[in-house]
């Protein structure tokens, strides 16, 4: 590539970087022409073109892109010293490019209208709210997992295997999508990724490709948490990059499932968040209301911590610590602490609703 081409490229760059800067301002123009827009054709398209294969192009992308890299900085070390201005000019040409591909093909999602202002609900609620909606959810939860255990006492153990789970992922956003048309999910797209391993020493439990709109699972994670996982990622894949949303609408789809134990992910999902935030709030009353839950739910709750327990490692919170600040770059001011305020979307969503 020629220098002109590639400091065109580099200027490129910094023009990307100021007009997501003002875009950020305008979040339902976001909405209206990209969101619900732009992104809905890109989205689908890459979907048809990469959902039907069997394994996971973006991870086998990922990895010749690393190999790609690693030789090129041996090649060009030398560079680094006799050619710098061009060595320099090469990296920035090509983040301008991905940069350009991650914000067009996806990321862009990050400055759309929040989700409250969608579905014109409130933001805030009182301690008094939660409590009730708690109280609500667990009752709710309580039945199903009495409809699915042998007893009170005994964990719920799904009787699918993870890609039996995929194939069912789609029926709780088709029912979802007959009252938000939006929502409607086809062509599928989920599968494990490859990395599976290296994801979970990371301590996440899946991710969206945003180069080729896949929905990526850690194949590792226990049964109870693939319903909600992947309704979550697949919330990703339809536009949603906040991750509260993402948690808001991926439970909302296994709720809405007609399978019983995607109920029991989804609305016992709900419940943790809730019974989280109200310990933040009352720790008396979180005390008080948790003896009503049924222990095989806390039983659930405890395989999934145990699971990730047994994969703590020194790198894990520096890995966390980086998707943080991802998160603070891409317009979500609370970085990881935003997955919380997802009890403010299901407080309001069921103020007026039946759970």
């Amino acid at each position: 590539m020629r220098i002109n081409k590639k400091l065109g490229l580099v200027i490129f760059l910094g023009v990307q970087i100021i007009a997501i800067a003002i875009l950020k301002n305008y979040p339902e123009f976001v909405e209206q022409f990209y969101s619900n827009g732009i992104y809905v054709f890109l989205s689908k398209l890459m979907r048809y073109v990469f959902g039907w294969l069997p394994f996971s192009v973006g991870d086998v992308f990922y990895t010749l892109a690393s190999i790609y890299l690693i030789r090129w900085f041996f090649i060009n070390r030398k560079r680094v010293v006799k050619d710098t201005l061009n060595w320099l000019l090469d990296i920035g040409a090509t983040l301008s490019v991905v940069y350009f591909a991650f914000h067009i093909l996806w990321a862009f999602n990050y400055y759309r209208q929040p989700l409250y202002k969608s579905l014109n609900i409130e933001a805030e609620y009182s301690t008094e709210q939660l409590l009730s909606f708690t109280e609500k959810l667990i009752a709710k939860s309580n039945i199903i997992h009495n409809k699915l255990a042998q007893n009170d006492t005994v964990k719920v153990e799904f009787p699918f295997t993870k890609s039996e789970i995929f194939d069912k992922v789609k029926n709780g956003y088709e029912i979802l999508s007959v009252e938000y048309p939006h929502l409607d999910y086809q062509p599928k797209s989920i599968k494990k990724s490859i990395y599976s391993i290296p994801l979970t020493y990371m301590g996440f439990s899946g991710y969206l490709n945003p180069f080729t709109n896949e929905a990526q699972v850690d194949a590792l994670i226990p049964t109870y948490k693939f319903p909600t996982t992947s309704c979550h990622e697949v919330a990703h894949q339809l536009g949603y990059a906040a991750e509260n949303e993402a948690n808001f609408i991926g439970s909302l789809a296994a709720i809405h499932n007609e399978d019983i134990y995607f109920k029991y992910s989804g609305y016992t999902f709900a419940l943790r968040h809730s019974l989280a935030e109200l310990y933040k709030r009352d720790s008396e009353a979180y005390y008080k209301i948790l003896e009503t839950v049924n222990k095989g739910i806390i039983k659930n709750y405890l395989e999934v911590q145990d699971f990730w327990m047994a994969y703590r490692n020194p790198l894990e919170p520096v890995f966390k610590k980086t998707f943080d600040n991802f998160l603070k770059a891409n317009n979500q001011s609370n970085g990881m602490k935003s997955y919380n305020y997802v009890v403010a979307l299901y407080v309001n969503y069921y103020q007026d609703k039946e759970l």
